[in-house]
């Protein structure tokens, strides 16, 4: 057999599937691809701004992510359905990377997060991510999602505070301290957005019922009108230009001091892209090419720092509506890209008006959802060192750290997995 035949069958481990897809490709796709990405993108407008003003930076960010980085994770990526974008996992790190280190910090981890899943993506490492421990992943998602919930309670409920901790332990007491100065106002949005996005997701499940939600959220507190923060009174009147790309101060101090940053970026955007392709899998009956996804986050990373936008990976909701909504090929992903784009250009001022409660609202039922609370029942009957590895990991990450929650979690879960291989019970020592 010839080395080129050799060859032939490892070709397609790493070609995106776009480039098989598209071979079949017909008008009734398109037209299917079109109408899930317009759905996704209405789906996906509230949330990339939600995220963005939840991770400390500016709203319209959270739309650069999703445009680039979304665009590129369609375009390259190993999955035919996922739809990529900033996400709510990522919340906790962005935000301790600003705070830590300025947005141009987080812009530098980005892009080398990116480099670091290109090269991890050609070695075959997409393959590992498989041998992290459920535990740990279902641990630090309970705590993120932990994370997420408290520091939506300000905006939930319209308290008056100057300066809210970022640390975990530090934060209840100072928004239980400022309990006298909720606004009514406020938490009527909030209840009401968050009472329409459960009623319409669950009667109209291919509707894009979180963009309603938010929307008569935010028209109520305008036309009534009720004194509740909005983006623009917060944030000011969003850009409608996309920003130039621009290279990233990539100096040896700045690359040695993120490094650490980098690595947890690449590894939450590997595991959580991949986890929501294998849940693509399940929903559409295929296989996604885990190497070739990985090569495609990591080019989606770099290419959002270069228009200063925040970490982009596969986002499991997003991705499980634009299966309901009939996507069958990436280009549904590109067209939910290029919508947020037009409405970037064309109708950016409208984003003004949304009510921060609301997003609030949304971003609370968004890290609900996250812990999926429908599993908590099968954690209970893991076995012990499992259970333990979980909370252990959960407790790490809402008290301390995620590098610090990750790096024991996968030490520990390696270790235990390694115990449970005992060796044979007739293996001794070999002669010399």
């Amino acid at each position: 057999m010839s080395h080129s035949a050799e060859a032939q069958p490892r070709r397609p481990i790493l070609q995106p599937k776009i480039l098989t897809t598209i071979r079949e490709y017909s008008w009734t796709l398109f037209w299917g691809d079109l109408v899930a990405g317009v759905t996704v993108a209405m789906v996906a407008l509230p949330l990339s701004l939600a995220i963005a003003i939840a991770s400390g930076a500016d709203p319209v960010k959270g739309l650069v992510t999703a445009v680039v980085g979304g665009f590129f994770i369609s375009l390259l990526g190993g999955s035919r359905v996922q739809i990529g974008g900033p996400t709510g996992a990522f919340i906790v790190v962005v935000f301790g990377v600003i705070a830590e280190h300025g947005y141009d910090g987080l812009v530098i981890a980005t892009a080398m997060a990116g480099a670091l899943l290109v090269v991890a993506g050609y070695l075959r490492i997409g393959n590992l991510i498989a041998f992290v421990p459920d535990a740990v992943v279902n641990g630090f998602t309970i705590g993120i999602a932990l994370i997420i919930a408290t520091s939506q309670l300000q905006d939930f409920f319209g308290l008056r505070v100057e300066d809210v901790p970022a640390d975990f332990l530090e934060k209840l007491p100072v928004l239980w301290q400022a309990r006298d100065t909720a606004n009514l106002a406020a938490i009527l949005v909030a209840v009401l957005t968050m009472a329409l996005i459960v009623i319409l997701r669950k009667r109209y499940p291919k509707f894009p019922g979180i963009l309603l939600a938010v929307a008569i959220g935010s028209g109520l507190a305008a036309a009534l009108p009720l004194p509740v923060d909005t983006i623009a009174s917060r944030f000011g009147a969003l850009p409608s230009q996309f920003p130039v790309p621009t290279l990233p101060d990539l100096s040896p101090e700045r690359i040695v001091e993120l490094l650490p940053s980098a690595i947890i970026i690449a590894f939450l955007a590997g595991v959580e892209s991949l986890l929501s392709a294998m849940v693509a899998d399940r929903m559409i009956d295929g296989r996604h090419r885990p190497n070739a996804e990985i090569i495609a986050q990591g080019i989606a990373n770099i290419a959002s720092s270069l228009f200063g936008g925040m970490p982009a990976t596969g986002a499991i909701a997003r991705t499980a509506t634009n299966v309901k909504a009939g996507g069958k090929t990436p280009v549904a992903g590109l067209s939910h890209a290029v919508f947020i784009l037009l409405f970037m250009v064309f109708a950016a001022p409208l984003a003004g008006y949304l009510a921060l409660p609301a997003l609030a609202a949304l971003l609370m039922l968004t890290a609900w959802n996250m812990s999926e609370p429908h599993h908590w029942p099968a954690y209970l009957k893991l076995r012990l060192s499992d259970r333990v590895l979980l909370i252990l990991t959960l407790v790490l990450t809402v008290v301390i750290d995620l590098t610090v929650a990750i790096g024991v979690g996968v030490s520990i879960g390696l270790a235990l997995r390694l115990a449970r291989r005992r060796p044979p019970q007739d293996w001794h020592l070999p002669d010399r």
